[in-house]
């Protein structure tokens, strides 16, 4: 038995999506004519209280489509020193959009309206413009953390005083709206535009949708074009979407309740420094000054467990569809005799 844990991108698509994807009606999405696609793109717009939704390939190209809309070349999007579009996306705003980072680095990644204020720059021609915040909830290099709603609403109205776009990395937003029982349409009142992942934490092979007004959207999909992401018979994809929203979105809580569980074991062992608080499927844990990290990597590997190494003796676990009851229970026993 393989336990990985590497990531909630791991899951391969179950026997009932695959059924769905192999019955779904398609045609050529780059006409427009993939009934499954439209119908996917309408249920998410629709669940966001949002006019449109695009389909792409990836969240990244989602996220780069959404910086390419709210910015031109020069300006400037502030975010956490930890977000996905700054680190994990391949320099795609500088590439792509011509734009720079500004990184705030507050409360755990959760910076305030009053941080978002202070950040802008001033209205001077030697500065950069500022154009563009985003926040990416759940926080994936924060331990799955779930932003305040209350604040996301505060920065919006930082966003309407200096006529910012405000957008959304959602790659995790399903886990947010489950850990703290908030609506689709919460968020869609709040941001310009959001991308959301269909590919984690709801078990499909591919998939992600950006949401927006029609304003925002209109050139969303020329953009998805140059980037090269169109596709033709999509709707197979977009079949696994509409599966995984009718059936994989409640079950996330017993993703968290096994992040939980295996902190809860962690916070046991003499070798752990720290481990970030859990809120969704992510657990993210410091390894004590003295202990090897390639040692306690090796002796998982050796208990056919999976992880991923985050540099500086960190290392990260996250939960998934596919990990199931009988790996969590020997994953948990595995714990508990876990020496060094």
């Amino acid at each position: 038995m393989i336990i990985d844990l590497r990531s909630d991108t791991v899951t391969k698509p179950s026997k009932g999506m695959l059924e769905a994807m192999m019955q779904a009606k398609v045609g050529d999405d780059v006409f427009r004519e993939d009934e499954t696609v439209n119908l996917l793109e309408r249920r998410l717009a629709d669940m966001f209280g949002k006019e449109q939704a695009l389909f792409f390939p990836s969240g990244t190209m989602a996220n780069q489509t959404a910086i390419k809309l709210h910015t031109n070349p020069g300006d400037q999007v502030i975010c956490d020193k930890y977000a996905h579009i700054y680190n994990y996306e391949s320099g795609g705003a500088s590439f792509n959009s011509g734009v720079s980072c500004k990184l705030l680095d507050e409360n755990n990644g959760m910076f305030s309206a009053v941080d978002v204020e202070k950040a802008i720059n001033p209205d001077a021609y030697y500065y950069s413009k500022t154009s563009l915040v985003e926040i990416e909830n759940t926080a994936n290099r924060r331990g799955g953390s779930c932003w305040d709603l209350s604040e996301i609403k505060k920065i919006k109205k930082v966003c309407d005083k200096h006529k910012l776009g405000f957008h959304l990395d959602g790659a995790r937003v399903w886990n947010a709206l489950v850990a703290k029982n908030e609506t689709p349409k919460q968020y869609g009142n709040v941001f310009h535009t959001i991308s959301v992942c269909l590919s984690k934490g709801l078990g499909c092979p591919v998939g992600s949708v950006l949401i927006g007004d029609a304003k925002i959207m209109e050139n969303a999909i020329r953009i998805r074009k140059i980037f090269g992401g169109n596709m033709r018979q999509a709707g197979y994809l977009a079949a696994a979407g509409l599966y995984a929203l009718d059936n994989n979105v409640e079950r996330l809580k017993e993703d968290h309740k096994k992040a939980k569980e295996i902190g809860a074991e962690l916070s046991k062992l003499s070798i752990i420094k720290a481990i970030e608080p859990i809120e969704t499927n992510i657990v993210i844990f410091e390894l004590n000054e003295d202990v090897d990290e390639k040692a306690f990597f090796q002796k998982l590997a050796n208990k056919n467990v999976m992880v991923i190494s985050m540099g500086g003796n960190k290392l990260r676990m996250v939960t998934h569809m596919d990990y199931t009851d009988a790996m969590h229970e020997k994953f948990i026993q595995t714990v508990k005799n876990l020496i060094i």
